[in-house]
């Protein structure tokens, strides 16, 4: 029986199942590892995420120039592909996460609060992780519906509220007296 312990498998020839690519942040559409990139307004808290096909300069450049407005300060990591974003009319502030170096924030203009961070998004990455766990194996063709659906709630405030109205529950429950 394959998968006791201490119980050979009877086919030596069969190699044991891989999982490809498995380096953080290197996955794309075609490989099953559709890459999402996701912006955040510090002004509002709202998030636009959008399952993309490849993670290169252009589609990453095309996706925050389209939900940013001209003069936005954009904050990044180091990463090269985001390289072009002052060439694009955008304030382009950096952190660096390299080994090393490991900023994870940076106090710019000496008042002691650390503006420059991407900590909101790297959270959100963690939130979407837990709200897509339920699912288990999701198909990469349907992954942008989860993701929306996720968008949807992360932006609507008091959507717990909202969900009991849509099923004709009462906002709150009574406490027992």
């Amino acid at each position: 029986m394959r998968g006791k312990k201490g119980v050979r498998h009877p086919n030596p020839d069969d190699p044991p199942r891989r999982r490809a690519n498995k380096r953080r942040g290197h996955g794309n559409f075609a490989n099953d590892r559709p890459p999402v990139v996701g912006v955040v307004s510090r002004d509002t808290g709202a998030i636009v995420l959008e399952v993309v096909e490849r993670t290169d300069q252009e589609t990453l450049i095309a996706v925050v120039t389209e939900h940013t407005d001209d003069g936005a300060t954009v904050y990044t990591d180091e990463w090269s592909g985001y390289a072009r974003l002052s060439a694009e009319g955008r304030g382009h502030a950096t952190v660096n996460h390299t080994p090393g170096q490991r900023e994870w924030a940076r106090d710019d203009d000496g008042d002691g609060i650390r503006e420059v961070h991407d900590n909101t998004l790297e959270g959100l990455w963690a939130a979407l992780r837990t709200f897509l766990r339920p699912f288990r194996g999701i198909s990469k063709h349907y992954l942008h519906q989860y993701v929306a659906v996720f968008q949807w709630a992360y932006n609507k405030v008091g959507v717990a509220g909202m969900v009991r109205t849509l099923l004709g529950l009462p906002l709150s429950t009574p406490t027992a007296s």
